[in-house]
C-alpha cells in the first residue's frame, strides 16, 4: 500500500499548524530556561521541541488511525519505542525542530520532518521549513518535490554528476567518531569546498535541488535521515552507509554518504575515507 500525494499533504499541513502554533512564536523568544542539554552542549531541547513534538504526533494519530508516531524527544527518554517501526502497518518517525542549536541562537534555517514508514519501509518523506512555510515532499516511486501551501511546486532534482575536484557538498563532522572524523576533515581539500548547516532538514533540501552535490554524516539517527534520503532518493541521488550497505532505520553504521549516483558516491568515499570496507 503506497502513500499518496493528498496524504503527503495532510502530513504537510499538520507540520505547518505546530510550527505556526509551537515553534514559531518562541523563536528569538526563548528563556534560558526553556533550553536543556540532552547529552552534551552540542545536543540540545527546548520547550518548543516537546510541545511541537506533542500537537504533531496529537494530530497524525487523529489523521491516521492506527498508525505509530515516534518522535525524537519521546525516543530520547525511552527507545524501546523505535522497536515497533519496522513491524507497524504506517509508522511516522517525527523530528520536531531538526537544527535546534541554530533555533536557539536565533538563526532562521531550522526545520519540521516527518518520514512515513510502511513494514520498515520508508514511504514518503516531508520535510517543512516554518521561516519560508513551504514543505520538500518526496513519495518512494514518484519523485520529490518543493510545494508551497498555495499550491506552487518545483521538481527537486540532484546536481549533474561532475568530477571530484569540482564537487561542493555539506559534511556534519561535528558528531562524527575518531578516527572518522580525522580522516574526513584531513581530506576535505580533495574537494572544492565543504560547509556545515546544522540541519539535515535545509541539507537535504540543498543537495536535493542540486544546490551542493554530496551530503556526508556521522550521526544515523532515525528522525534526522529517514525522510531526508527518501526525497534525495526520489531526486534522483545514491545513497549509502560508509560500509556500502543501505541506510534504514535499522542501520548502526558509522557515518552516511548521499551523491549524485552510485559512481560519485563511489569516488567521494574513496577519496575522503578510503575504499577499504
Amino acid at each position: 500500500m503506497t502513500f499518496t500525494t493528498w496524504q503527503a499533504r495532510i502530513v504537510a499541513g499538520i507540520l505547518r499548524d505546530a510550527s505556526r502554533a509551537e515553534i514559531l512564536p518562541r523563536f528569538r523568544s526563548l528563556a534560558t530556561t526553556t533550553v536543556r542539554q540532552k547529552t552534551s552542549h552540542l545536543d540540545l531541547v527546548t520547550d518548543a521541541d516537546v510541545a511541537a513534538e506533542a500537537r504533531i504526533a496529537e494530530a497524525l494519530a487523529e489523521a491516521f488511525p492506527g498508525g505509530i508516531v515516534v518522535g525524537e524527544e519521546a525516543a530520547s527518554r525511552d527507545p524501546a519505542v523505535l522497536e515497533g517501526l519496522a513491524s507497524a502497518d504506517l509508522a511516522f518517525v517525527v523530528d520536531p525542530v531538526d537544527g535546534t542549536k541554530n533555533f536557539t541562537c536565533g538563526l532562521p534555517l531550522f526545520g519540521v520532518m516527518v518520514a512515513v514508514l510502511r513494514r520498515g519501509a520508508v514511504v514518503a518523506g516531508v520535510i517543512h521549513d516554518p521561516i519560508v512555510d513551504d514543505c520538500a515532499i518526496g513519495l518512494a516511486g514518484e519523485g520529490a518535490w518543493i510545494e508551497r501551501f498555495d499550491g506552487r511546486r518545483t521538481e527537486l532534482r540532484v546536481a549533474t554528476p561532475r568530477p571530484l575536484a569540482e564537487m561542493l557538498g555539506i559534511v556534519s563532522w561535528l558528531f562524527m567518531a575518531e578516527p572518522l572524523r580525522s580522516t574526513v576533515t584531513a581530506n576535505l581539500s580533495r574537494v572544492a569546498g565543504a560547509v556545515d548547516y546544522r540541519t539535515a532538514a535545509h541539507e537535504y533540501r540543498l543537495v536535493a535541488g542540486g544546490h551542493y552535490d554530496f551530503l556526508m554524516f556521522g550521526k544515523l539517527a532515525p528522525w534526522d535521515h529517514l525522510a531526508g534520503c527518501l526525497i534525495h532518493r526520489e531526486a534522483g541521488g545514491y545513497s549509502a552507509c560508509l560500509d556500502g550497505k543501505p541506510y534504514g532505520i535499522a542501520s548502526r553504521a558509522q557515518g552516511l554518504l548521499c551523491a549524485p549516483d552510485e559512481a560519485s558516491w563511489t569516488l567521494l568515499r574513496g577519496a575522503l575515507i578510503g575504499n577499504t570496507k
